[in-house]
């Protein structure tokens, strides 16, 4: 009898502890969904959705930060930026090019590794050795998407072919197709111009997934930026160019093709119907958001803040300049500015 009673306690007890223990778990965020709320990436969201102005972004500490990265970039921190100071005088941004080379996504995260940046801007995302090189420098990067972009193809205005394919594409920058007789067009040479693959993300993005990783063909032209890409494209009746769609699809003196992954699946970069260099500048092509945002438009990638996480005040900056872009008052910016809010 007594020994009975004595393992009913020994029971209770037991199961009182193992309540407890679960309790414990459940508590931290171990098992239940509320736990699981209370994750960063969930309250960062949270907090995310919360701001709708810059003034609402709380994180933002005192200071001057260096910042650099992608050219893609340039009119996004032209529209930006200038608000952020106003509305966050304390939190002081300076954007900075490399000493050595040309600025862009990889110079950038280059410069963000070595610690001479707060953070940095990329038009592509990071790649599996600049992790590597963030972990043997004992910190880890993280990337944050803030707006969406599209690439645009363009030619002279006179040639008159009513788009290609991104197979296509991808053979006449890799040498395969070399005249526009061959898709439907006069025949004339091709001359396709490219930046070089060091210059920035924007060609490391076409590269990786346009030409799918096969390299520039040596039939490929390299100019310097794209102000001369498309000053020779409008110079030269076969000529070709790509960049980030907001710089080249408004132009006045070279035409954005229609792209597609089938000959009757084309999509214009621009908003139809398009509008002749002879109307321009009076009317310009304007961006066709709707297909980009959509991911109808074939050829489109996302902007990336890129922060070091090192638990020091450059992680706070990176995360609170990406929190500013992600804010309502952000995203309008960032449409404004000619790129797709992500939000």
């Amino acid at each position: 009898m007594f020994h009975r009673k004595e393992t009913a306690v020994l029971v209770s007890l037991l199961l009182i502890t193992s309540g407890l223990i679960v309790g414990g778990f459940w508590w931290a965020g171990g098992w239940s969904s509320l736990g699981r709320s209370n994750t960063r990436e969930e309250l960062q969201q949270n907090e995310q959705e919360k701001a709708k102005t810059f003034a609402e972004v709380l994180t933002a500490p005192s200071g001057l930060f260096n910042y650099g990265g992608s050219t893609t970039w340039a009119p996004l921190r032209v529209t930006v930026d200038p608000v952020i100071q106003t509305s966050l005088p304390q939190f002081r941004l300076r954007y900075i090019n490399p000493s050595n080379g040309k600025p862009g996504s990889g110079s950038g995260i280059k410069m963000l590794l070595e610690g001479q940046l707060a953070f940095a801007q990329s038009s592509r995302p990071l790649e599996q050795e600049e992790y590597q090189q963030a972990q043997q420098r004992g910190f880890t990067l993280e990337q944050i998407p803030v707006a969406i972009d599209g690439i645009a193809i363009v030619v002279h205005p006179n040639l008159n072919i009513p788009g290609i394919t991104i197979a296509q594409l991808k053979d006449i920058y890799t040498g395969k197709l070399n005249n526009w007789s061959q898709l439907g067009g006069a025949d004339l040479p091709i001359t396709p111009y490219s930046r070089s693959r060091a210059a920035g993300g924007t060609v490391e993005f076409f590269v990786d997934n346009v030409l799918e990783g096969e390299e520039l063909g040596s039939n490929v032209k390299i100019v310097d930026d794209t102000t001369v890409g498309l000053r020779e494209v409008s110079a030269d009746p076969g000529g070709i160019y790509y960049a980030t769609a907001i710089e080249v699809v408004p132009q006045c003196k070279v035409k954005p093709l229609a792209i597609g992954h089938k000959p009757d699946q084309l999509v214009p970069p621009y908003q139809e119907p398009l509008v002749e260099p002879s109307q321009c500048p009076e009317q310009r092509n304007r961006l066709n958001n709707a297909a980009i945002q959509s991911g109808e438009y074939p050829i489109t990638r996302r902007l990336f803040v890129i922060i070091k996480q090192n638990g020091q005040v450059d992680e706070q900056a990176g995360r609170a300049y990406a929190d500013l872009l992600l804010s309502d008052q952000g995203q309008e910016l960032i449409n404004s500015s000619g790129f797709i809010s992500i939000r």
